[in-house]
């Protein structure tokens, strides 16, 4: 099959570098993927696929780094956010949508009482932090090593702009270990605020590890005894895992959750929901953004949920995801190539098990892209609703001669 190129995206990535930061910012650029072999700018989607500047077609895994969750252009969530454009978007005053869209979140996920939204991960989770300290009166927030909690300051993100200030009450413990959670807890007894995980360990650049038995029971216990507050960043995960929330498929409480990526199928919005012991600390927080109440994404959102409710999507995400975790196995097996499959079925990820630099992993991830397969070599992947068993299987045939490819090159 002839190979793609990527002539107009590096044109237009040369002409980016002169009028944007680094051309594109954050896990966007270039340089997170295999540079010369994925493309740079995408012009349109349509379901599982996507297609960039240079009119290359690719089976999509990567979903928009995790927002598309039915698949591209979905007509029904569409549909309800072109409605509510008719009637305006941005206004001095939420519309009733905001109250619809809380609603529908507190009578769909067990636990939570409240909710407040805002556009990104990032908003949601600093504002969980917020409450946490505002609850208890207390500096520290306690997080798994490694792990990603958005772009902010207090959470280390990136290098550049950051001063020890910024994040000097936050401790890492290592993730699985209650151990090192409740030694801090211990240390600092009196001054830990919060305890923030995400549901399972996804780390960029590492394979994924799921919570060991006991682990969320453990932290719960801690954050009773200690009287801190157990956040869930489920930005990532959510409605991915269970509708109700990823708590439900680990069988844990939360005090605060966030989420994000799932809620609207690529519209920017995103939730930190709560109980009702912390509303008071919540409402005392000031958490505002002039977009926050744009009620075109809170109708997409309502859309968006309600599908994925009458389709059973996580359950056929979940089979899609079961047969493409199998099927990489097999085939890497086959060529002779040992592999680590990690991570849920709906949120997969591969790895070679017998390297640490990723250079199999890009070489692998390249020559899908070359073929029209989006497989990303550091970050997890996402399966939407709209993959298909025929999807998956091409998928598996490109993944067959990328396979072959990296034994040639870099032996077992």
């Amino acid at each position: 099959m002839a190979l793609y190129n990527f002539e107009k995206s590096n044109e237009l990535f040369q002409r980016a570098t002169k009028v944007v930061p680094s051309g594109i910012s954050g896990n966007k650029n270039p340089a997170f993927a295999v540079p010369g072999s994925f493309p740079y700018y995408a012009v349109r989607g349509e379901g599982c696929r996507y297609w960039d500047v240079d009119g290359n077609e690719y089976i999509d895994y990567l979903a928009g780094y995790g927002p598309i969750v039915l698949g591209y252009n979905d007509p029904v969530v569409d549909a309800a956010a072109a409605e509510q454009r008719k009637l305006g978007a941005a206004f001095n005053h939420p519309t009733p949508r905001a109250v619809e869209l809380a609603e529908k979140l507190v009578g769909m996920i067990p636990l939570i009482d409240w909710c407040a939204f805002g556009k990104n991960g990032s908003d949601v989770t600093a504002y969980a932090i917020q409450t946490a300290r505002e609850h208890t009166q207390r500096r520290k927030i306690l997080k798994a090593k490694g792990e990603y909690h958005g772009s902010q300051s207090w959470c280390r993100s990136g290098l550049g702009g950051l001063i020890e200030n910024d994040f000097e009450h936050v401790l890492d413990f290592e993730w699985n270990d209650a151990t090192q959670v409740e030694d801090l807890c211990k240390k600092f007894d009196g001054d830990v605020a919060g305890v923030i995980v995400t549901p399972y360990h996804h780390p960029a650049f590492a394979n994924q590890v799921m919570p060991k038995p006991g682990f969320f029971a453990d932290l719960r216990r801690i954050c009773d005894k200690y009287g801190a507050v157990l956040i869930l960043d489920d930005v990532r995960a959510g409605f991915r895992l269970d509708i109700k929330g990823s708590h439900e498929y680990f069988d844990f409480k939360p005090d605060l959750t966030c989420y994000c990526k799932a809620m609207a199928n690529g519209y920017a919005i995103s939730a930190c929901c709560g109980t009702d012991p912390y509303k008071p600390a919540a409402s005392r927080v000031f958490f505002t953004g002039t977009y926050y109440t744009s009620a075109v994404e809170q109708a997409a959102s309502i859309a968006c949920l309600d599908e994925m409710l009458k389709s059973n999507a996580i359950d056929h995400m979940m089979k899609m995801g079961t047969m493409l975790q199998k099927g990489l196995k097999e085939r890497a097996e086959a060529n002779g190539l040992e592999v680590t499959i990690s991570g849920p079925p709906t949120l997969p990820f591969m790895s070679f098990s017998n390297e640490t630099n990723f250079r199999r992993s890009q070489r692998f991830s390249g020559e899908a892209a070359r073929r029209g397969v989006l497989l990303h070599p550091h970050h997890n992947w996402f399966i939407m609703r709209s993959h298909t068993a025929a999807d998956i299987k091409k998928t598996l045939a490109v993944a067959d001669e990328c396979f072959a490819i990296v034994k040639k090159e870099f032996g077992g």
